[in-house]
């Protein structure tokens, strides 16, 4: 078995475990990481912690692509791996989406009941489909850091309405800065 691969079962064993008795999952991380009785692998690590801080929007996501099913009615193994699925699909850097689908019907193929990898593939299936117009959260804060490049700054200058820059534009110049989707030149102006 590949280290991802077994990296994927340690973390479902932290999250089923998390969920069975009822103990906070960052909790039971870290203190299976201080004992080290049974090595935490750090992509393990990594996956209970994103699935962890992202939960409720993935919970919502598996939720809403379920078909006569409801997140707590499902094995709790399929719950879990769908969890860690969802996360590699639309959150982990590096893992291809079709890897991170096959992985986690690997996960209950040897694990959970026979009705289970066509279950979770096609849940994980439906999420991928909708991965370009899923909006994931995102911290507002990121977007709203103003820039370290000068040129940002220019550039803004060059699209404000009321920058007093632009009353020195000609005519059409002007009609043109003022409408940043313009791609066209203005017309020459007709000599005289």
């Amino acid at each position: 078995m590949a280290a991802r691969s077994k990296a994927r079962k340690r973390a479902l064993d932290l999250l089923f475990e998390s969920e069975q008795r009822g103990l906070p999952t960052l909790e039971l991380l870290a203190e299976r990481q201080s004992l080290g009785e049974h090595p935490v692998p750090e992509y393990a690590a990594d996956l209970v912690r994103g699935v962890s801080s992202n939960r409720e929007r993935i919970d919502e996501l598996i939720s809403w692509n379920l078909v006569d099913w409801t997140l707590e009615r499902m094995p709790a193994v399929d719950r879990n791996v769908l969890r860690i699925g969802v996360y590699e699909l639309l959150w982990a850097d590096g893992v291809p989406d079709a890897v991170a689908i096959s992985e986690a019907v690997a996960l209950v193929e040897d694990l959970s009941t026979d009705a289970s990898p066509s279950f979770v593939n096609g849940v994980l299936a439906r999420i991928k489909a909708d991965k370009p117009t899923t909006a994931l959260d995102r911290d507002p804060s990121v977007d709203a850091q103003p820039s370290l490049d000068p040129a940002d700054d220019e550039a803004d200058d060059d699209l404000d309405p009321d920058n007093e820059a632009d009353d020195d534009l000609d005519p059409d110049n002007r009609a043109a800065a003022e409408d940043p989707e313009s791609h066209s030149e203005p017309a020459p102006r007709p000599q005289g």
